[in-house]
């Protein structure tokens, strides 16, 4: 059996059983248009802001390949999730609802991955130097 036929066999086993789990819910309804507009938002405005951004940096002669760009899309990702409680005006009635520091975890999260892409970006320059002496 092919890799591609195992993976998605896995693939589909996992959302029949998001499915199942989903129908188990009191209002599955809910959690169902939830999830469609996950989907609504990142069509809409997650995958359009990528590409713009992909095409301005490509206008402005950066090459964006590999670990900028992994480390970009991710990013991205981290900021969409973290959206809503970083633009939560105020305070909450409720201090256990939103009980961290999203605005100073953001930042943390942004500061790991520059790290992280840093040392990436680093060590494969090094690697290729290496390469090329030997």
């Amino acid at each position: 059996m092919g890799f591609r036929y195992v993976t998605g066999g896995l693939g589909l086993a996992s959302a029949a059983w998001g499915g199942w789990l989903l129908l188990q819910q009191p209002e599955p309804w809910r959690i169902a248009v939830w999830l469609g507009a996950v989907v609504v938002v990142h069509d809409a405005f997650v995958a359009p802001l990528v590409i713009a951004v992909a095409a301005l940096a490509a206008v402005a002669g950066l090459r964006l390949h590999g670990v900028p760009r992994a480390a970009l899309i991710v990013a991205g990702s981290l900021t969409v999730v973290a959206l809503p409680p970083l633009l939560r005006p105020g305070g909450v009635a409720n201090p256990t609802v939103l009980p961290l520091d999203y605005p100073r975890n953001w930042l943390l999260s942004m500061a790991a991955l520059a790290l992280l892409a840093l040392g990436c970006a680093g060590a494969r320059a090094v690697l290729r130097r290496m390469g090329r002496k030997n």
